[in-house]
């Protein structure tokens, strides 16, 4: 399953492929009561915490991607500012309380369905250390040489990593 919506939210008619909007893209749209089901990206962010020119990563616990290192992050929750999502991931994955700097940037990827938002952030003065939560098997502080061994999960976290250090990362495989 793609994620693409079946039948018609407002009178459950199934949905057809029609071209919509100035691009005449195929989008679901009810035949019945006219109603067009954008297929509209998730919106995804977290924090590249740096300290000592370290960067803070965690190995996930959960698929897509168990094993694999990332920076913390996770989807935005409706009502919430991109920033207010970021540090609040970041404080559920790995319990680090952190300041954002600068937006690093956003990632996109053809036929991916997510926008991944990429802060640079720091600690707070006084926060307790990181450690592994629930959705982590654990964290470590990493400089460019350390990122270049892991294995990362993501294009967006190799892409992020690039950056922030200023040279690249292969994207996993």
């Amino acid at each position: 399953m793609d994620g693409r919506p079946t039948f018609c939210s407002r009178c459950a008619t199934e949905l057809a492929d029609r071209p919509q909007g100035a691009s005449r893209r195929s989008v679901p749209t009810c035949p019945s009561c006219g109603t067009v089901h954008w297929l509209d990206p998730k919106l995804a962010a977290g924090c590249l915490v740096v300290r000592d020119g370290r960067v803070l990563l965690v190995q996930r616990a959960i698929e897509p991607g168990h094993g694999r290192w990332v920076f913390p992050g996770g989807h935005v929750d409706r009502g919430e500012t991109v920033e207010e999502a970021a540090l609040r991931e970041t404080r559920e994955e790995c319990g680090a309380l952190a300041e954002i700097e600068e937006l690093l940037g956003l990632f996109s990827y053809p036929g991916r369905p997510v926008v991944v938002a990429a802060f640079r952030a720091r600690l707070i003065p006084g926060s307790p250390e990181p450690f592994a939560a629930d959705e982590t098997l654990q964290v470590g502080w990493f400089d460019a040489d350390g990122v270049e061994r892991l294995p990362l999960a993501f294009r967006s976290t190799a892409d992020a990593l690039s950056r922030l250090f200023g040279r690249r990362f292969p994207p996993p495989c």
